[in-house]
């Protein structure tokens, strides 16, 4: 209950803070997130387990190089960076294409602020 009511607050604050396609981009990486497990540990505006993906985008906002790093990350786990509690990784479970477009969204979210 706890992690559906997240989720719909998450795409609500999405939804309202966005006048362009980006909205509707967002549900549907929201929507690629719950089916790849990554709401279990992350939220969009809150830390949960992990950083809260605002910040992520926020720290790495203007850094092109970022995006190869977090999509390595993704794919081989990792921790240090945000905590102690390690991210396991999620390749080969999640398609590389799936890695890269939820990466892609999480940079993303600074800019629509």
């Amino acid at each position: 209950m706890r992690k559906t009511f997240a989720l719909i607050a998450g795409m609500a604050s999405l939804v309202l803070i966005s006048t362009s396609g980006w909205a509707a981009d967002s549900a549907a990486a929201l929507e690629l997130a719950k089916k790849s497990g990554c709401l279990a540990c992350h939220s969009v505006e809150k830390k949960v387990v992990g950083p809260a993906w605002k910040d992520v985008s926020e720290k790495y906002k203007g850094n092109a190089e970022m995006k190869a790093k977090l999509v390595a990350k993704v794919k081989a786990g990792g921790k240090g960076v945000w905590g102690e509690v390690p991210m396991p990784p999620y390749s080969p479970r999640v398609a590389d294409a799936d890695i890269e477009t939820l990466v892609t969204f999480v940079l993303s979210i600074a800019d629509q602020k």
